[in-house]
């Protein structure tokens, strides 16, 4: 079976562990440990009577709901879809129009299949890793208007958070700039650096949000943009009419109104991440990075690629391999943040393998 470009594929993992997938503990695909919440499976469960039906495609009802997370927004700034990977898809078919694409690497892979799906040009432009305060690679020399700027807060696959005032000059300067949150809801909202408070005043501005990470419903397949409503009606003249399936529309409202899971989401990441951060520095050969997000990035001495199959021959254990990470390659790999125990016999799989 060939290895996977992204985390999560706990088929092939099983294949090279020789059990079953159900025996697979996953720290390969950040999601969070805690979930899915009981409000979705409720509202899934309440929701397959509406089987029989086509979703409404304008889907105002959620994006009403949406809109009640973003209480200065209108619901026609926010567009629901299949996963942020498929608004992923739409906004680089917009990037592509433009004569380049500032993409700040290392990068999650998605960026690239969609900006080349339409023929876009990329101009690739790294992080320092290690650098103090890990400013934002773009040059300081003027930009041509016509190009596109392409990132993600907090950066995957590094967690690094940028203040909003470090990026809000970028949206002087390019003609388009599209900010992937996927992560950004891991962090208490006093803590986080969302741009959606700016998008009304740049029409240039598009924000990525994903509802499948924080709320443990990566398989049902949902997420939101919020931008301009003329930019987001094109969207929907481009795009099945039907993108997101009526029990991913069930969850979605029921979830973003479940304020115990938030507040007990963010209680557990903070001492979750810690005990994971510091068992990592304590094992020989390993440096992990400070992450807001709620995964780590981690260098290695070993083979990643090596260290991963030994993790899952011996200990059904998966982490994530950066070899879809050109930048970085076969010296680093991600681990999600999970409970605490599992994070410990995460720690000391990672011991037994590097004593």
């Amino acid at each position: 079976m060939k290895r996977p470009t992204h985390g999560g594929n706990l088929a092939w993992a099983a294949s090279l562990a020789s059990c079953p997938s159900s025996l697979i503990l996953d720290f390969s695909a950040s999601i969070n440990p805690l979930g899915p919440p009981k409000s979705a499976l409720a509202a899934i469960e309440s929701g397959l009577q509406d089987l029989v039906a086509y979703p409404n495609p304008s889907y105002y009802q959620l994006r009403v709901s949406l809109s009640q997370l973003h209480p200065t927004l209108d619901p026609d700034w926010i567009l629901p879809g299949n996963g942020c990977a498929e608004l992923l898809t739409w906004v680089c078919r917009e990037l592509a129009q433009l004569e380049e694409t500032f993409l700040v690497t290392p990068a999650f892979s998605d960026y690239q299949r969609a900006l080349k799906a339409f023929a876009g040009k990329v101009r690739e432009h790294l992080l320092g890793l290690g650098v103090v305060g890990c400013p934002i690679p773009i040059p300081q020399s003027p930009i041509p208007k016509m190009v596109g700027l392409l990132l993600n807060n907090p950066h995957n696959p590094t967690g690094h958070l940028w203040d909003k005032e470090e990026i809000e000059p970028y949206l002087e300067q390019f003609a388009l700039v599209v900010v992937d949150e996927a992560f950004m809801d891991f962090l208490p909202p006093d803590q986080q650096q969302s741009l959606i408070p700016m998008v009304q005043e740049y029409p240039n501005l598009v924000i990525l949000r994903s509802l499948t990470k924080f709320y443990s419903l990566p398989g049902l397949r949902i997420g939101y943009a919020i931008a301009h409503p003329e930019r987001l009606q094109r969207w929907q003249q481009w795009r099945d009419p039907w993108s997101v399936n009526t029990l991913a529309v069930a969850a979605a409202k029921a979830v973003v109104q479940d304020t115990e899971f938030q507040q007990k989401t963010w209680a557990w990441l903070k001492s979750a991440r810690s005990q994971l951060f510091q068992g990592l520095v304590q094992l020989p050969g390993l440096q992990p990075y400070q992450s807001a997000a709620n995964f780590l990035l981690v260098q290695s001495e070993q083979s990643s690629s090596l260290l991963q199959e030994k993790l899952l021959k011996r200990s059904r254990i998966l982490i994530r391999d950066c070899l879809s990470f050109p930048e970085l390659g076969d010296n680093y790999f991600r681990v999600a943040v999970r409970t605490q125990l599992e994070n410990q016999q995460l720690l000391e799989a990672l011991s037994r393998i590097l004593s």
